[in-house]
């Protein structure tokens, strides 16, 4: 698979999560917030198409606003919750200008799988890598994520080769 494909989930997640997913994507695009689709719907959309309750975005940092003391909030407007599905909001940290450089992609992608699969192994929740090994068994390529991890995040590298392993057992 070579791009995302948003359509891998038709008939897998449900039509009020997609709804929910088209309906922020335009609020965020309305405000001039940078977003990519990341979490399980980009899990679905790279491979490995599975159901989810949630919306997740990685963002810009223009989603949100500064204010003395260190106290951060979102924009006006920025949506949080549409017809009970969340919608939750993520933004690159420091020193993870690979994931801002995700955010130079049209407004409402989804993120790459290699950017995705870093993502999914920083959580370092056990669903996560379960996704990832998944994502591995549809038939990512492996020397660019690999190559990905490698140059992004060197200390991740052993944990993405076990991933790459459990797969391999799995099949």
């Amino acid at each position: 698979m070579s791009k995302p494909d948003l359509s891998l989930l038709d008939d897998v997640v449900a039509p009020r999560i997609l709804d929910a997913m088209r309906t922020a994507s335009r609020a965020l695009s309305d405000r001039g917030i940078r977003h990519v689709v990341v979490g399980g719907l980009a899990v679905g959309a790279n491979g490995y198409p599975r159901a989810t309750k949630v919306v997740d975005f990685l963002v810009g940092d223009e989603a949100f606003e500064r204010h003395a003391g260190g106290f951060v909030t979102m924009k006006p407007g920025v949506p949080i919750e549409i017809n009970g599905v969340p919608i939750d909001l993520l933004s690159p940290a420091d020193g993870e200008d690979h994931l801002s450089a995700a955010l130079q992609a049209p407004p409402g992608s989804v993120i790459g799988v290699a950017p995705l699969i870093y993502m999914k192994l920083k959580a370092r929740r056990q669903k996560d890598v379960a996704d990832v090994v998944e994502l591995i068994k549809s038939g990512v390529d492996l020397a660019a994520c690999r190559g990905y991890m490698t140059a992004n995040a060197p200390l991740l590298v052993a944990t993405f080769e076990t991933a790459v392993a459990n797969a391999a057992a799995e099949e």
